[in-house]
């Protein structure tokens, strides 16, 4: 059954930036929007296992930093090659100051 877990704080989290969370073997990435809404995806990218949080966000984009795939973090989709299998996204909701995934 899914469960709302403590990712981080809204302070955490600068507008178009990405951060790492890791909870029970698992690694995720949670994400701020221009607009200051927050997302969260699974946290490596599926071509290499890289970790995303070290990539580049622009945009609603997240750019894996070894070879450069890219995924809109809002939905997961892969934007072309390297990565052609989507990303995992997971809800969001802030609580406070806190943000909460629900995994």
């Amino acid at each position: 059954m899914p469960s709302w877990i403590r990712a981080c704080t809204t302070d955490d989290v600068e507008p178009e930036d990405v951060i790492r969370f890791d909870h029970e073997g698992r690694t995720f990435a949670i994400y701020q929007s221009p607009e200051g809404e927050f997302f969260a995806t699974d946290g490596l990218c599926t071509h290499e296992k890289i970790h995303l949080a070290d990539g580049l966000v622009m945009d609603n984009v997240i750019e894996c930093p070894k070879h450069n795939g890219r995924f809109d973090y809002r939905d997961g989709e892969a934007l072309g090659a390297p990565v052609c299998v989507n990303l995992t996204t997971y809800k969001v909701k802030v609580e406070g100051d806190d943000v909460l995934i629900e995994i």
